[in-house]
């Protein structure tokens, strides 16, 4: 069914030496920027898993703006590798009573373009990402005070005790609180930002952004890094390379040969089949550095008919068989899960209710059934279909093939990454019929947890993309907020899987592997949940 895919067929390493048409493009946009005779900056061209266009990071929840905001802005409060908040910006006190958290800003922070970071900065900045994110709507609601007491010490004051403060400060995935200038976080949360002032590692090259095509950035050389070892976002952000060029190769089959033939250094999520190219290589890493992978899933339009409707929800579920659309994504069965844990299979939350039908494959008689009690009028379901991201590609086709055969009459909408990002979030669109599903993949360290799975967040047109308003829903999340223990925690835990499959609040597709490639000459690769992270990368 993922023609786009199968049609990459391998190539043996002794073909990889000649250059296409298409390579050789890309190698002259790669060189295009030194000047004759002066000395090449040590530099690391990476292919990213989808090209850089919408560079604000809490307007968007794709994940390579999220990429974006780790180059070039820093966070108060960050997590290890075990999941515990560290001091990044700020080293922080907990009043005895929980209810008021003061941070102070460490020495030597500093905008890209000269002035220090102020209290005031960061206070702007989590108003503006609390408006925006999953987690922080949830902290603003028990917030009682945010202010800034003094130029470097931030003052969060709680109307009731909860244990998620520092976890939502520090939480590594979309949407990331990154701290901004003032200037640039009083932009209203609806409206994406148009500055590139961060106070992080790199520094963003705005003169050659070529939006879609490539995104450049600069060591921040007077960035002074934290002293401790890197670990996943916290720790020692430290930067051994001059430059990091991020290069679009929308070909799977190029970017795999310009690996091999050096003139790129990392593929993040290379096309999976095509990594047995690299076996027995000594030149090319291949390593899943990201051991959470993602979740594959679906979400429905809850503004648009027919998905208003509850029962042909659940008839599109019941269509749904897990294992067709993970062994189109990625063949090798070693590569992926069938798994109908909302809360990710592993993990202390997991549990199979409510997913049966899913797990098995076998509700499509149940479906058609359930579509024809629904008097389904037959109108097209309009379904969003990536065409240039390995992840994204082959859902939609195997959905609308399920969705065919329960009865449903079908209409993908081709389009690129990032306008299906912009198109999804158009609620206005929403209402006016312009698209019923999309599919997408996130990662599986955030999906663990009710607090920071976006599309659980049930809160209506404040939240992820499909908009359900669903108050049990909310509900459970405050409670799950304020449990006190695991053992009530997993709970509720189990109480909100049960009703978000009665509700098809959204539809879990299974786990994949999201392994990575890169050029032995680069020493220094981090693990965690939001790879790749380039401070801490060297190339030989």
């Amino acid at each position: 069914m993922d023609s786009s895919r199968r049609s990459a067929a391998p190539v043996p390493f002794g073909r990889l030496t000649r250059r296409g048409a298409l390579l050789g493009a890309t190698a002259a946009l790669i060189g295009a920027s030194i000047p004759a005779g002066a000395a090449a900056p040590k530099t690391i061209r990476a292919v990213m898993h989808a090209p850089l266009r919408l560079i604000d990071p809490i307007t968007s929840t794709a994940y390579i703006s999220r990429d974006h905001g780790y180059m070039i802005y820093d966070t108060l409060v960050a997590a290890d590798d075990n999941f515990q908040p560290q001091p990044q910006m700020a080293e922080w006190t907990i009043s005895d009573d929980k209810l008021t958290y003061t941070f102070t800003l460490r020495d030597g922070l500093a905008w890209h373009d000269g002035p220090a970071v102020t209290a005031e900065d960061c206070v702007a900045s989590i108003k503006r990402w609390w408006q925006r994110d999953t987690m922080g709507q949830l902290l603003a609601n028990y917030a009682a005070s945010l202010e800034a007491s003094d130029p470097r010490t931030i003052v969060l004051k709680l109307k009731q005790p909860v244990g998620f403060v520092l976890d939502a400060l520090g939480k590594p995935s979309s949407n990331v609180p990154f701290m901004m200038p003032k200037r640039v976080a009083d932009t209203p949360a609806t409206q994406p930002i148009t500055e590139t002032i961060g106070s992080g590692p790199f520094k963003f090259v705005k003169e050659e952004f070529q939006p879609g095509v490539r995104s450049v950035y600069v060591k921040n050389e007077k960035y002074i890094p934290r002293k401790e070892k890197p670990s996943w976002t916290s720790g020692g952000k430290v930067v051994k390379v001059d430059r990091v060029e991020w290069i679009v190769m929308p070909d799977a089959q190029t970017a795999i040969n310009a690996l091999a033939n050096g003139e790129i250094d990392y593929i993040d999520e290379p096309q999976v089949d095509l990594l047995k190219l690299f076996e027995g290589s000594n030149d090319v890493v291949v390593k899943n550095n990201n051991k959470f992978g993602l979740q594959v899933l679906a979400r429905m339009n809850f503004l648009a008919a027919p998905f208003t409707n509850e029962k042909i929800r659940r008839a599109a579920m019941l269509a749904f068989k897990q294992e067709n659309f993970l062994a189109a994504m990625v063949g090798d069965p070693s590569g992926y899960k069938v798994c109908g844990a909302m809360f990710v299979c592993g993990t202390a939350l997991a549990t199979d209710t409510g997913s049966e039908s899913l797990v098995k494959g076998d509700g499509m008689a149940e479906a058609r059934r359930l579509l024809k009690e629904a008097n389904y009028d037959g109108k097209p379901i309009r379904i969003i279909q990536p065409t240039d991201v390995n992840t994204q590609k082959a859902q939609p086709i195997v959905g609308a093939q399920a969705l065919k055969d329960a009865g449903f009459n079908v209409e993908l909408l081709p389009m690129d990454w990032q306008t299906a990002v912009a198109t999804r979030g158009n609620s206005k669109l929403a209402q006016e019929g312009g698209w019923h599903m999309f599919f997408t993949a996130l990662g599986g360290a955030e999906m663990s947890n009710p607090l920071t799975s976006a599309p659980l967040n049930a809160i209506g047109a404040a939240g992820y993309p499909g908009w359900p308003d669903d108050k049990e829903i909310q509900a459970l999340r405050i409670r799950f907020a304020e449990a006190g223990n695991l053992d009530e925690r997993k709970k509720v835990a189990a109480e909100l899987q049960k009703l978000a499959y009665e509700q098809v609040i959204y539809i879990p597709l299974g786990q994949i592997a999201t392994p990575a490639a890169w050029s032995s000459k680069l020493t220094g690769v981090l693990d965690g949940p939001a790879v790749p992270y380039f401070w801490n990368m060297d190339k030989s």
